[in-house]
């Protein structure tokens, strides 16, 4: 019985526009010690905040303006978990 004949494949070769993107190595060593002392740090801000009911010796001028300090550094904390790798 005759072979069929087969149908040749067009080569393909992969684009090079999308090429340029390189590979991200680890983090660096100092990533994950200063996210975890932004986390707390936030954190104790914010203990020590409701501890004193506001009454801080020296930065006692903020009034709830401690939550916004507090909670910047937990978000601090959050944005630089996202480069972790």
């Amino acid at each position: 019985m005759p072979e069929s004949k087969k149908r040749k494949q067009p080569v393909r070769t992969p684009s090079t526009a999308g090429a340029t993107t390189k590979k991200k190595g680890p983090s660096p060593v100092w990533l994950a010690p200063l996210m975890l002392t932004f986390f707390a740090v936030g954190i104790l801000w914010l203990v020590v905040f409701y501890l004193s009911n506001g009454d801080m010796p020296v930065l006692g001028s903020l009034g709830n303006g401690h939550l916004l300090v507090g909670f910047g550094f937990i978000v601090l904390g959050f944005v630089l978990s996202t480069q972790w790798r």
